[in-house]
């Protein structure tokens, strides 16, 4: 087990946290750090690729649980997973066997315990929901040192409880999940571009059914008449038959990294406004108004910017923020005050995502709600804090919520507004770690350890 006090922080690089940093490859080594985490506790870290401060730790321990072995089985579709195990290794393993992960965020660079802490979600949420659907069952390391075998019937509050609940019921050891069985390592993307938010947003009513992925790319420059305009991308995963026919091999799955932005980049932010312009005219530009049937490979669909090494240091030194929201279908009026607001802030924005979420689940702490969620990166300016804080409102008053797994500057107020049923998830939560092993800073800062009689 190797350790040290190191700086560490989000993808966004916003609140970098000077913290004992924690490697173990085995539960025998974590129950080592059990024994000495003084009063500010402990928190599990991945891949370190939550936005903001979820998995880092002020003052105390951070862990990285550093085993990364899986067993997949080929017949079932179905994996066995230690919590260190990356969805890209999983990934390169499985798909050639004709199998998916059932949900995949932006980025493949993410555990699986990250992947359940976070419940993350895809493009394909409107169709399938959250990682979280797919989890049969989840071995857990509890405050007390015990190990705690969840699924849906054993423990059955504890299981929803830790499944998005950001790390803070315990150590995930290891999970079992479903698969998506696949034809081939390729998409099949219907590409169409729209002028405006209102024709955008049209279109992904009318259409999202009938496509198991669907996501829009949102100009945030664009003003006026063309306030919204983006791209949308729907897509299926391809049958054998349509790769051979264009002359690919179906099996065939590659996930190269193309370039790396060196360390020096980030000494300087390269997002500015003039680029963005630039940037958003070009790519708004170079979609066609509409293609369909187009062969793409997995990661041009799914994880584009994971082909961009460290691109999270074109931001430069102040880092940036990626706010992420959900609003009720019908407050799709939030939507456009957002943009509004963003556009008129006129920042270096590059990349705005709007998607239509389907069901929740289950969880307390799951973020997904019926509703269109947007998430705008957002580069650390002197305004930007007032700009949050008013977004923040807007999403408030419609009853929306936050991201956890994202959020860097949301206040408790709005944490609680958004989550009804915090209550519920702090009291599973205090009976399994009722001296608060478990702790980061968001934990902190949102107060979200907290009893409800400690709030009141």
């Amino acid at each position: 087990m190797s350790s040290g006090f190191t700086q560490v922080s989000g993808w966004g690089q916003t609140s970098p946290a000077r913290t004992f940093l924690r490697d173990a490859q085995s539960v025998k080594e974590l129950h080592n750090v059990l024994t000495s985490v003084g009063r500010r506790g402990a928190i599990a870290r991945g891949l370190g690729r939550s936005y903001g401060d979820a998995a880092q730790n002020s003052g105390g321990s951070t862990i990285r649980f550093t085993d990364r072995s899986f067993s997949f089985d080929a017949d079932r579709g179905v994996v066995t997973a230690s919590a260190g195990a990356t969805f890209d290794d999983i990934m390169t393993q499985i798909i050639p066997h004709g199998w998916f992960v059932p949900v995949t965020a932006g980025t493949r660079q993410i555990t699986v315990g990250g992947a359940i802490a976070a419940d993350v979600h895809g493009k394909n949420h409107h169709h399938d929901g959250s990682f979280g659907n797919f989890v049969h069952s989840i071995s857990l390391l509890l405050a007390s040192g015990d190990v705690a075998e969840l699924d849906r019937s054993s423990h059955h509050d504890l299981f929803f409880a830790t499944i998005g609940g950001m790390g803070l019921t315990g150590v995930i050891l290891s999970a079992t999940f479903d698969l998506l069985q696949v034809s081939s390592a390729m998409m099949s993307v219907r590409t169409e571009r729209h002028g405006d938010i209102d024709s955008l947003m049209e279109s992904m009513l009318r259409n999202d059914s009938a496509f198991r992925y669907s996501v829009a790319w949102v100009d945030g420059t664009a003003t006026g008449k063309h306030l919204g305009r983006g791209v949308i991308t729907h897509g299926d995963h391809a049958s054998s038959d349509e790769v051979r026919s264009n002359h690919k091999r179906p099996s065939d799955y590659r996930s190269p990294t193309t370039i790396d932005i060196p360390p020096f980049v980030g000494a300087a932010r390269s997002v500015r406004r003039s680029t963005s312009l630039l940037f958003s005219e070009l790519w708004y530009r170079k979609a066609p108004k509409l293609r369909e049937g187009q062969l793409v490979s997995i990661p041009s669909f799914f994880h584009p910017l994971d082909g961009v090494g460290h691109w999270n240091r074109l931001y430069g030194k102040n880092g940036f923020v990626q706010h992420q929201c959900v609003v009720p279908l019908d407050r799709d009026d939030v939507i456009r005050s957002i943009l509004q607001r963003v556009s008129s802030d006129r920042p270096a924005n590059v990349v705005n995502v709007l998607k239509r979420f389907g069901e929740g689940n289950d969880a307390h702490l799951s973020f997904p709600q019926p509703g269109w969620t947007l998430t705008v990166d957002l580069p650390v300016t002197s305004q930007l804090s007032t700009t949050l804080a008013d977004i923040d409102e807007m999403v408030s008053s419609a009853g929306g919520r936050h991201y956890l797994a994202k959020d860097a500057t949301t206040g408790s107020h709005s944490i609680r507004g958004g989550y009804p049923r915090l209550g519920e998830w702090q009291h599973i939560r205090h009976r399994v770690d009722p001296d608060q092993r478990w702790q980061s800073d968001l934990s902190r800062r949102l107060n979200l350890c907290a009893t409800l009689k400690e709030t009141e």
